[in-house]
C-alpha cells in the first residue's frame, strides 16, 4: 500500500514503518542490540521510531521466556485517554483562558501533588471500584517501595511534566474532545529503577551487547517479581489517567455550568508496555516502547505535538507489526537541541491559535522538535483508520 515495512539491514528479524536514512545512527545501533538478544522473536519499528533510553522509542519486541525492564522504561504504563463531549466550537467562549487555568486548578501539574488523596467517592463508579482494588493491592509490591504509598496517593490524578499533557480539541466536525497523555509517576519510575537494578546483576545478561537491554527470564523469582510489580504499575498509570480525566470532566462541568455537558466512551490505551500475546502462533512478551496495540476495530490515539494536533484511530490487526502501531509524531531532536534551535517567539508562532504555556520552561517541547503527524500516521496506512482528527485549542503542559 505504501511500501512499508521495510527489512532494516543487519537485522534479518526487524521490519519497520521508516527508513533507515529517516532514523538517527545511534536509534539503529539500538534497534540491531535489541535484534540479536537471543530470546528475540521479533522486532518491529514504528514511525515514530527514534533513540530511547534503555530501547528506542516506537518498538515492539516480541520475546520468548524474556522481558527487558530497562526497554519497558521507567515511565511503566505511559498512555493516552480521550473522550468526546457534546460540547461544540460555538458553545465555547471567545477566551479559552479561564478553561485552562481551571483545568490547571483541579490537576496538578510537573512536580505538583495533591495536597491529599483525591476523594474516590467523587469519582465515576468504574474509576472508584478500580481504585479500591488497586489500593487494596500495594502491600504486594517490593518491600522498597512501601514507604512511597503516600506520595503515591497523593500524585494519583496528577499531570507530571516533559511530554505529558492535558488538551481540549477540536475535530472536523467542530465537536470538543478531551484528550490527556501521562503515565505512572514516581511509583513506576521507583519500582522500574529497581528491578533494572537487579536485572543489571544476573549472569545471563553477561555478554549481551547493550547492559541497558538486560533481561528477566520466565519461571525465575526475579521475572515474577517484575512481573508483579510491573502489573500493578501499569494498573496504577491507567487508574491515573482515568482519574486526571474525571477531574478535567468536572472542570469543564463546572465551566460550562448551563450547557448540560455529557461525555462519550472514553478511549484508553498503553503505548510504554509489557503484555502476554501470541505471536505468529506462540505466546510471547511483547514490549511495547513508545507503540500501541493496533487490534482490529481497537480504537487508539496518537497525538502530534503541542501545536500540530492529533489522530483518533481504528487498528487493523496487521500481524506484520505485531498488531501495534505508533504512539505519537516522535521526536526528531533532543530537548537540548530544541532548546538551542528555538526561542520563545518561535513557540509562539508555533503555537498560535492554542491556549497554552508559552515559555522557556516548555520550550523542549516546541511542535519544530516532532516528526510531522501527518507523515507519520501515513507511514502506517497499512495497521490504522483514521477516525478523526483533533485540533488542539487548549494545551495543559507540567
Amino acid at each position: 500500500m505504501n511500501g512499508y515495512p521495510v527489512q532494516l539491514s543487519g537485522a534479518p528479524n526487524t521490519l519497520m514503518w521508516a527508513h533507515e536514512y529517516e532514523i538517527e545512527p545511534q536509534a539503529l545501533q539500538q534497534l540491531r542490540n535489541i535484534s540479536q538478544l537471543p530470546w528475540i522473536h521479533g522486532l518491529r519499528v514504528m514511525p515514530d521510531v527514534h533513540f530511547g533510553k534503555g530501547a528506542t522509542v516506537g518498538s515492539v519486541i516480541a520475546m520468548r521466556d524474556a522481558v527487558s525492564p530497562s526497554a519497558v522504561g521507567v515511565d511503566i504504563g505511559c498512555g493516552m485517554e480521550g473522550v468526546q463531549t457534546s460540547l461544540t466550537a460555538k458553545d465555547l467562549p471567545d477566551t479559552l483562558h479561564a478553561l485552562r487555568s481551571r483545568i490547571e486548578a483541579y490537576v496538578p501539574v510537573g512536580f505538583r501533588m495533591h495536597d491529599s488523596p483525591v476523594d474516590r467517592h467523587k469519582m465515576s463508579t468504574a474509576t472508584k471500584w478500580h481504585l479500591n482494588e488497586l489500593w487494596d493491592s500495594f502491600s504486594d509490591l517490593d518491600e522498597k517501595v512501601h514507604n512511597r504509598h503516600t506520595r503515591a496517593s497523593k500524585q494519583m490524578g496528577t499531570l507530571g511534566g516533559g511530554n505529558h499533557f492535558i488538551e481540549v480539541c477540536l475535530d472536523e466536525n467542530d465537536r470538543v474532545w478531551l484528550m490527556l497523555h501521562s503515565g505512572s509517576r514516581n511509583i513506576g519510575k521507583e519500582i522500574a529503577e529497581r528491578h533494572i537494578g537487579v536485572a543489571k546483576t544476573l549472569q545471563h545478561n553477561v555478554e549481551l551487547p547493550d547492559a541497558e537491554l538486560s533481561v528477566f527470564l520466565a519461571g525465575t523469582p526475579e521475572m515474577d517479581a517484575y512481573r508483579r510489580d510491573l502489573t500493578w504499575a501499569q494498573n496504577y498509570a491507567a487508574k491515573n489517567r482515568a482519574v486526571m480525566l474525571d477531574l478535567v470532566k468536572r472542570a469543564v462541568l463546572d465551566e460550562f455550568p448551563t450547557a448540560g455537558v455529557t461525555f462519550g466512551s472514553q478511549i484508553s490505551c498503553h503505548h510504554n508496555y509489557v503484555a502476554e500475546e501470541v505471536i505468529d502462533g506462540e505466546t510471547m512478551y511483547v514490549t511495547r516502547k513508545g507503540a500501541i496495540r493496533a487490534g482490529s476495530g481497537e480504537l487508539g490515539l496518537i497525538p502530534g505535538s503541542m501545536g500540530t494536533g492529533s489522530y483518533v484511530v481504528r487498528g487493523l490487526g496487521s500481524a506484520d507489526s505485531f498488531v501495534s502501531a505508533s504512539h505519537g509524531a516522535g521526536r526528531k531532536m533532543s530537548r537540548n537541541k530544541a532548546k538551542r534551535s528555538f526561542t520563545v517567539d518561535d513557540l509562539i508562532a508555533q503555537t498560535a491559535g492554542v491556549e497554552s504555556r508559552k515559555d522557556q520552561g516548555v520550550l523542549d517541547e516546541i511542535p519544530g522538535a516532532y516528526k510531522d503527524i501527518n507523515e507519520v500516521v501515513a507511514a502506517q496506512a497499512n495497521l490504522i483508520e483514521v477516525v478523526a482528527f483533533l485540533r488542539q485549542i487548549v494545551c495543559v503542559k507540567g
